[in-house]
């Protein structure tokens, strides 16, 4: 039996300068409690559209109209296509997005080479008919559903593939909402809700009746790539204490690691990193690791330097090794040598200092 942690105070709570809602997302339930959250939190420049088409927000493709974007909530019924869910190899069966996009700014963004267009957040107003249609893809997927090492999570949703849910959260109430809803819904096989964040503000999860359906992870890093490269997020520090509160209220939890960058005196820092989270834990914590190294392809450099002109983060490509999907795609990755350096330090340091730890894959 675990012993109740209190939730630590939150650091961040974005506050967006304009809010845009459609008009099929206001006629939604979700909608409507989306605003009547926005209210509450005091939003006052919230616009509802006359129709389900948003404004041109591209402004001029300057710094100006990049963080007039990064302010901009929208909230928005997707299109039924947006709506099948799609595989999400190597974390999950599938991807089930609650929102789109993030307030965050941190330098190194994955969303800069999956997302197109101004880097606004959407909100998607829908989520109780798309909770209600998650019954059909039980059983079925090939990340975790039915193999031999992660059969024991089921059937497994991954929430934050294209954005920070808890980030949101305080504007949304869609992350408690969907654990709810995996928590009590009767459903026809194992099922498993996944999360990962940058933020720190659990209060509202802590008592909800979540029956071990999700498994809440928190992105950390290294203190001095956090420091320089992870804007607009909550500290370290403080997502470990949030970490520890969430698995004292009974979820399972994990780290994400992310992304592993091999800076000087990296074996020390992230050594203190993975000794902070052994420190906090309860013990018998249900706690899974991943490791993401750092990668990035030449559109997304592209976008990154745009977003962040004077950033110090290393994207050269001569000193990496050049990965080609099936489809020419370019990914520029760590040279192997240092690929296999990083792997067999984690590897060891993970046993060691979680040696409870499942280590749910390297990439």
């Amino acid at each position: 039996m675990t012993t109740a942690l209190a939730a630590p105070a939150p650091t961040r709570l974005w506050m967006p300068s304009r809010v845009l809602v459609t008009r099929s997302a206001a006629e939604r339930p979700h909608g409507q409690r989306i605003l009547a959250r926005l209210e509450a939190a005091g939003v006052s420049d919230v616009e509802l559209l006359g129709g389900d088409r948003l404004p041109n927000l591209r402004g001029n493709g300057d710094r100006a109209a990049f963080m007039a974007a990064k302010q901009t909530l929208a909230v928005v019924v997707p299109p039924a296509s947006k709506r099948r869910l799609q595989p999400i190899p190597p974390s999950a069966d599938w991807r089930f997005d609650l929102a789109e996009g993030c307030p965050a700014h941190c330098q190194y963004c994955y969303l800069a080479g999956s997302l197109s267009g101004p880097p606004i957040t959407r909100v998607f107003a829908d989520l109780d008919e798309q909770l209600t249609a998650l019954d059909g893809y039980v059983g079925h997927g090939a990340v975790t559903s039915g193999t031999a090492a992660r059969g024991d999570e089921g059937t497994t949703f991954e929430a934050s593939c294209y954005t920070d849910p808890l980030a949101l959260e305080h504007l949304t109430g869609g992350l408690a909402r969907a654990i709810e809803f995996f928590g009590t819904h009767a459903w026809p096989g194992p099922v498993q809700l996944r999360a990962t964040t940058k933020f720190d503000d659990v209060a509202g999860l802590l008592d909800l009746p979540h029956a071990g359906r999700t498994r809440l992870r928190f992105s950390v890093n290294a203190a001095a790539v956090a420091r320089r490269l992870e804007g607009a997020t909550s500290p370290v520090p403080q997502r470990v204490a949030a970490l520890a509160a969430v698995a004292a209220a009974g979820y399972p939890v994990g780290l994400t690691i992310a992304p592993i960058m091999p800076g000087e005196g990296w074996r020390e820092e992230y050594g203190e990193l993975l000794d902070s989270v052994a420190a906090a834990l309860p013990a018998g914590t249900d706690l899974t690791v991943e490791c993401i190294t750092h990668r990035f392809t030449p559109g997304s450099k592209e976008t990154l330097t745009d977003w962040y002109p004077r950033t110090k983060l290393e994207m050269d490509p001569e000193v990496r090794t050049t990965k080609r999907g099936k489809f020419g795609s370019v990914k520029h990755v760590y040279p192997k040598e240092t690929m296999s350096e990083l792997r067999g330090w984690f590897t060891a340091a993970i046993a060691e200092r979680l040696p409870e730890a499942r280590l749910l894959y390297w990439t």
